[in-house]
C-alpha cells in the first residue's frame, strides 16, 4: 500500500470520526433539551441550559460548537434549531405531529424535483419514446 493511500484512508477514517462524534454531540444535546424541559431541579435546569445555549450559540472558535457541528453533519443551522428548540414547549405529540408535517412538505418538494428532472430525462431521449415504425 502506498504512502499516499494510506494519508487517503487515515483522512477518510478522521472525517468519519469526526462526524460520528458531532453526530453524538448533536444527540445528546436534543436528549438534554427535551429531557430537561421545565425541570425543576438546579442540576437538571443547568443540563437543560447548557444544551439551549449550545444550540443557540454562534460561536465558530472550538472544533465541536453547534455551528460546526452543523456543518459538519451537512445540516442547516436554523433548521435544527427550529426542530430542537422551537418545538418544545408543544409537547411531545404535538412536536412529533409538527415534524412530521415538515418531513412531508420536504419529501413532497423532493419528489416534485425527481419527478420534473425524469421528465426532462425522458423528454431528451427519443429511445425512451419507443419505436412506433408504421
Amino acid at each position: 500500500m502506498s504512502c499516499n493511500t494510506m494519508k487517503a484512508n487515515d483522512t477518510d477514517k478522521s472525517d468519519k470520526s469526526q462526524r460520528e462524534l458531532a453526530n453524538g454531540v448533536l444527540k445528546q444535546a436534543a436528549q438534554d433539551l427535551r429531557r430537561f424541559y421545565g425541570a425543576a431541579g438546579t442540576i437538571e435546569r443547568e443540563l437543560y441550559l447548557d444544551a439551549y445555549r449550545w444550540v443557540m450559540s454562534d460561536d465558530l472558535s472550538w472544533p465541536f460548537s453547534f455551528l460546526k457541528v452543523c456543518q459538519l453533519l451537512k445540516l442547516a443551522p436554523e433548521d435544527v434549531r427550529q426542530d430542537l428548540v422551537g418545538d418544545l414547549s408543544l409537547g411531545t405529540f404535538r412536536q412529533w405531529v409538527r415534524r412530521c408535517a415538515r418531513t412531508a412538505g420536504r419529501l413532497q418538494i423532493f419528489l416534485a424535483s425527481v419527478s420534473r428532472t425524469e421528465r426532462k430525462v425522458t423528454a431528451a431521449d427519443p429511445a425512451s419514446l419507443g419505436n412506433t415504425v408504421p
